[in-house]
């Protein structure tokens, strides 16, 4: 029986079952299809896709001998691991991954984790996006219409065209978007760096965005301290004595052999550093690993690091020397000119600036949880360790008092001198190593407007509302117009990766607001549940292109991805979508320059080349899969020219010294509207947060709910893969002390709920979380009842949307809910 696939026109909203058959591409299809309260369910419990298909197991007699092609793994962990498809009569068969050279550290082999090697399950998945669709249904709710490439892409030239025709190039917005990363070709992050951008800003221009989900607060914090918020290689923990992680997890989130948990584990083996893990959690990275794990209040870091500097200063273990020379705020006479008396740290700390409190290990231990004699302790251990080597995740800046967190910790290595040296850290998040590969030219953005990548939503109904001083808009006082256009390319903050999805799907289906979404991806996620026009990209194995390390240590390395299999269907690169919407838009010429991919690729590789001679050609690089370099000064130091010659090379920032108290930060405390409760401080001082630790709002909720990168998904990549989602099950983490008086046990199924939504999911009770705090791996994808009750554990139903005061970020990890066994 021949499968008759859903017509262009024809609404897919119907139930069927059909026999497996064979079709022109070789897979077999399956319809199963059901309707659930208006949103269209997969058999495999996925969102709703047109149909469900796979690969084959078994290979018919006399077909084609196996061929092996590079690929790679361009998720947005942080690492870039290289893979290996299995090719036979153009299907994976299955996949492994890098096998060169003599795997010895340092010229290891980037070798992929368990969710790089299920690649072949994104492929050939139920939720594969396999032809152009509209919507016809109210946005959300699943219902959509196959239509043909020319009336996808002329239904969004049109629409371009009137918008930007109506509301001006600013109303066009990039949504904030990394399902593919390090690509030269297929790149959706930096979103200035994808070729959605480039046809933009050949088309006027967008309004742009700042910062990212990932590290909104320590980016923005960190810029006004260093300049910057670089860290040393992790391959440098082998020159420390002392290892402080606050809040880093890499075994977790960066767990390949390309990424940060290898060089953590291969570097401390020589080093023999003792390693304590400050986090709420005990992590796998801790995982017996460590010597020790503190436990804290989440949201409390910065008072953890004044309740030090108290035993560092009273004792006299900070680096007085370095801080005369290198810094600006920590005491009176580094205190800039024309500053308040006392308006220093050091008077903050001892109780003689305005607020009059000493900062002892006492009131620390009162905000923190943690208890004074490990305080004091872990102060000593840290003045006392020469070099340390103190390094923060990106969770305790993802609060809404986070930018004063980031900026704290990074404190804390100035205040004992471990800035710039070997051994020692900025107190940021590791730096890397990097090659220098031309990426693909974007063209400059014509629109100067800029907003807070976490405040689109705002954008979209009060878009001339918005402010520098109220809301961070950048580039102007003032925005022009809402947001009448979204782009999503690869992306999935949309709805599953934003906060507050119950108010952010209101906003959605509002169509008098935004009026155009546009989503290009590879499978139906929830995001792509709410777009008008959808676009069936290309995964990394069925398009050539050059892949490249991001965050790794002291070795570099670029992928040469090899198409190793034919897009199915109507799927279409990227490259081939822009160029034909180019042409529509009369701007083709600008776009394309008149080159294919591969002519763009050698075009690329031959500029890198002129940069660095020491690559290989172009078929060389493509016949070797995976190119890798050791850093040739050993290990990256940040800051190191800066502690060598501060006048010679100073930081970014307006002293050019590292800014402990901040003069700009100053003048936008007076001069910036911010909402009750939140602050911005010269100094990194701690904030007490709405729905924090000690929030009025306990009496009602009393548990601090806050997320975690999970090992089964990257962000919400892979989330998909029933493979992964049995490996690594999606549970909400609990304190028994927590559990036993709701009379809850390990494995219930249970409600966590706030005024914001509720999700429900079976409970993991375990002592590796601190009472009064819950824990829920971010990314499950967003799966709803009629009621808009999650049954997938999504942590955004119950997020904010209110950010953070300086850079307008996320507070996804600041939560209060409540927690009730189901019935």
């Amino acid at each position: 029986m021949k499968i008759q696939e859903p017509a262009p026109g024809e609404v897919t909203t119907s139930v069927n079952q059909c026999s497996a058959t064979n079709d022109p591409q070789g897979f077999d299809r399956r319809h199963f299809l059901q309707l659930t309260g208006g949103s269209l369910i997969s058999a495999s419990g996925g969102l709703f896709a047109p149909y469900v298909w796979a690969a084959p197991e078994s290979t018919a007699a006399g077909s084609a001998a196996e061929k092996v092609f590079w690929s790679a793994c361009t998720v947005n962990c942080g690492s870039r691991c290289a893979l290996r498809m299995h090719v036979v009569d153009d299907k994976i068969k299955w996949v492994d991954t890098d096998n060169t050279g003599q795997d010895v550290y340092g010229e290891h082999q980037v070798r992929a984790c368990l969710r790089g090697r299920s690649m072949r399950q994104r492929v050939y998945n139920p939720d594969r996006l396999m032809y152009p669709m509209k919507r016809v249904g109210k946005r959300g709710e699943g219902k959509f219409q196959r239509i043909t490439w020319d009336e996808a892409l002329d239904a969004i030239a049109s629409n371009l065209k009137r918008i930007v025709e109506q509301y001006g190039n600013e109303s066009v917005y990039l949504q904030y978007a990394t399902g593919t990363l390090g690509g030269t070709l297929a790149r959706s992050w930096p979103q200035n760096a994808s070729l959605v951008t480039r046809l933009m800003n050949c088309y006027g221009g967008y309004l742009n965005h700042y910062n990212t989900y990932s590290t909104a607060q320590i980016t923005t914090g960190l810029s006004f301290t260093y300049g910057s918020s670089v860290g040393n290689s992790p391959s440098d923990i082998a020159n420390t004595k002392l290892l402080v992680m606050f809040g880093n997890n890499p075994a977790e989130t960066r767990m390949s052999g390309g990424g940060v948990v290898y060089y953590l584990a291969e570097a401390r083996a020589r080093s023999n550093a003792r390693m304590i893990i400050i986090d709420p959690r005990y992590t796998d990275t801790a995982g017996g690993r460590e010597d020790e794990w503190i436990p804290i209040r989440p949201g409390t870091d910065a008072a953890l690091v004044a309740g030090l500097a108290h035993v560092l200063i009273t004792e006299n273990m900070v680096d007085q020397a370095f801080l005369d020379k290198y810094c600006i705020g920590y005491d009176e006479k580094t205190l800039p000119p024309g500053e308040p008396s006392n308006g220093h740290y050091k008077a903050y700390v001892l109780g003689d600036g305005p607020d009059g409190i000493a900062k002892t290990p006492q009131w620390a231990s009162g905000i923190t949880g943690i208890p004074v004699d490990r305080i004091i302790k872990l102060a000593r251990e840290i003045g006392m360790a020469k070099p340390c080597y103190i390094v923060q995740g990106w969770g305790p800046q993802r609060h809404a008092n986070g930018e004063m967190s980031a900026r704290a910790v990074a404190l804390l290595a100035s205040l004992t001198g471990n800035v710039g040296i070997s051994g020692g850290n900025s107190g940021g998040r590791e730096g890397t190593y990097s090659l220098p590969f031309v990426r693909f030219p974007t063209l400059t953005n014509p629109v100067k407007d800029s907003i807070s990548f976490f405040l689109w939503t705002d954008a979209i109904v009060r878009g001339p509302e918005m402010t520098a001083t109220k809301d961070g808009v950048r580039g102007t006082d003032r925005l022009k117009a809402p947001i009448k256009f979204l782009w999503n390319y690869a992306g999935n903050s949309t709805l599953n990766q934003h906060s507050d999805i119950n108010k952010t799907l209101e906003i959605l289906q509002d169509e008098s607001k935004c009026e155009m979404i546009v989503v290009i991806d590879n499978h139906m996620t929830s995001s792509a549940m709410c777009a008008d026009i959808l676009l069936p990209d290309t995964v990394t194995a069925e398009q050539a292109d050059f892949c490249l390390a991001d965050s790794a240590g002291n070795m570099s390395f670029a992928i040469f991805a090899q198409q190793a299999v034919k897009p199915p269907m109507e799927c279409k690169t990227l490259y081939q979508m822009m160029s034909e919407l180019a042409a529509r838009l009369g701007i083709e010429d600008k776009f394309t320059e008149g080159r294919t991919e591969e002519e763009w690729l050698r075009y690329l590789y031959a500029q890198s080349r002129e940069q660095d001679p020491q690559l290989p050609t172009y078929e060389e690089f493509r016949e070797m899969g995976i190119y890798k370099r050791k850093d040739p000064n050993g290990h990256f130091i940040a800051h190191k020219a800066f502690r060598d010659d501060p006048q010679a090379n100073p930081l970014g920032t307006p002293s050019g010294k590292i800014e402990l108290y901040s003069p700009r930060l100053a003048e936008m405390a007076k001069t910036w509207e911010l909402p009750e409760g939140d602050v911005i401080h010269p100094l990194p001082v701690y904030v007490p947060t709405f729905e924090g630790w000690d929030s009025p709002l306990r009496e009602k909720y009393p548990l601090q709910l806050t997320g975690f990168h999970f090992k089964a998904r990257t962000h919400s990549t892979y989330g998909n893969v029933e493979l992964l989602k049995a490996a690594a099950r999606q549970e909400v983490w609990m304190n028994p002390i927590d559990a036993k008086p709701r009379g809850i046990k390990n494995g219930d199924m249970v409600r966590i709920f706030n005024d914001r939504g509720e999700t429900q999911i079976n409970v993991k009770v375990t002592p590796r979380i601190m009472p009064g705090v819950v824990a829920l791996g971010e990314g499950a994808w967003y799966a709803p009842d009629g009621r808009k009750i999650d049954r997938a554990g999504s942590i955004n139903v119950l997020t904010t949307h209110r950010p953070s005061p300086l850079a307008k970020g996320n507070p996804q990890h600041t939560n209060l809910v409540e927690i009730r066994k189901l019935a």
